[in-house]
């Protein structure tokens, strides 16, 4: 799975209409270009593929106020909501893709709060299953020595597989406990994490 259709399709829909430096500069605040494959270049070209394939609907607006070209402007379509939620769901429950998981938890809150918590909880019954496959062949209380050097591969996989538990299951705590606004309690629950609007027609 690529986390920029989903950053991609949650950031123009977050904004209704959006144009690419607007969906650009939501995802650079976010870091997203740090983490994911989201530079500009990826931006632009995940905006008109998507376009082409009936997730998003293309408008040509005015031309740009420094005398460019029309600026295009794009908003999901209905196949682009299903493909979304599609997307957002495997986000969550995906147990190894960090940036695909990222991109998920950045959207979790347009799902309803207990759905978010049972995909999570998915997630950790995806690791939970990694880490067993793991062990099978590898015992972590003898180390990875024992294995020679590719001892730690294995060694690595279960560190990562038991830290992933851990910080899921804080997270679903956190999240029944009643952090951040999910889909369907009111208000916006986006207030204060996108980027201001700025004019600007790169």
């Amino acid at each position: 799975m690529s986390a920029i259709r989903l950053l991609v399709l949650g950031a123009v829909r977050r904004h209704g209409r959006a144009h690419g430096y607007q969906v650009r500069n939501d995802l650079e605040f976010w870091g997203a270009d740090e983490w994911s494959n989201t530079k500009p270049g990826s931006i632009y070209h995940a905006l008109k593929q998507m376009a082409k394939q009936g997730l998003l609907h293309a408008y040509e607006t005015a031309p740009s106020t420094a005398g460019g070209p029309p600026r295009t402007e794009y908003e999901v379509t209905e196949e682009g909501t299903a493909e979304y939620f599609r997307l957002l769901r495997e986000a969550l429950t995906n147990p190894d893709e960090m940036d695909v998981l990222s991109a998920g938890l950045g959207f979790m809150v347009d799902l309803p709060r207990e759905e978010a918590t049972a995909l999570l909880r998915r997630r950790i019954e995806g690791l939970e299953t990694w880490r067993e496959a793991v062990t099978r062949y590898y015992t972590p209380e003898d180390g990875p020595e024992p294995l020679g050097h590719i001892g730690e591969i294995m060694h690595l996989w279960v560190n990562t597989a038991e830290v992933g538990v851990a910080w899921t299951r804080a997270l679903i705590e956190r999240i029944e406990g009643g952090a951040y606004a999910f889909a369907g309690e009111g208000g916006d629950p986006f207030a204060g994490v996108l980027a201001e609007e700025h004019e600007d027609d790169a």
